[in-house]
C-alpha cells in the first residue's frame, strides 16, 4: 500500500515524465507514441518504476531497452523540471505496461467461452 506521500510524488513524476516524452520523445523513439501509464515510487522516494505503453512500435522490448539506455538523460531533464519540488530525484527504471494486452487476451477468452456456450445452447434446443 502506497502512502499519500508516495502517491502524490508518483503523480508529479508521471505528469512531468509525460511532458518530457511529449516534447522530446521523438529523440529517443522516432514515430512512436509513448504513454506513461503508471509510476510506482519506493517509500524513500529514491527509486521510481515507470510503466510505459507504446503506440506505432513493433518491438516493445526494444523500445523499453532504448528508453532505459537514455534513463540518466531523462532523469537529468526530470531533475531540472522538479528541482524546486523534490529533494531527491529518483533513479528511473522503465518497464512495459502490458495491461492492454492482458485485457485483450482475457476478452478473447471470454468471447470464446460465450460462443461455445451459445453453440451448446443451440444444440440442446435442437435436440428438444
Amino acid at each position: 500500500m502506497e502512502t499519500k506521500r508516495q502517491q502524490k510524488f508518483a503523480g508529479l513524476l508521471q505528469e512531468e515524465l509525460a511532458a518530457i516524452f511529449q516534447r522530446e520523445g521523438a529523440a529517443y523513439l522516432p514515430n512512436t507514441l509513448v504513454t506513461i501509464t503508471k509510476v510506482r515510487v519506493s517509500p524513500d522516494l529514491a527509486v521510481a518504476k515507470v510503466y510505459l505503453s507504446f503506440l506505432n512500435t513493433n518491438n516493445t522490448s526494444l523500445s523499453v531497452a532504448t528508453v532505459n539506455s537514455h534513463a540518466s538523460e531523462i532523469r537529468y531533464k526530470l531533475g531540472s523540471r522538479i528541482r524546486h519540488q523534490a529533494r531527491v530525484i529518483p533513479t528511473l527504471s522503465f518497464f512495459v505496461d502490458d495491461t492492454n494486452e492482458y485485457v485483450e487476451h482475457m476478452d478473447k477468452i471470454f468471447n470464446k467461452i460465450a460462443s461455445e456456450r451459445k453453440s451448446t445452447d443451440e444444440e440442446t434446443d435442437e435436440q428438444q
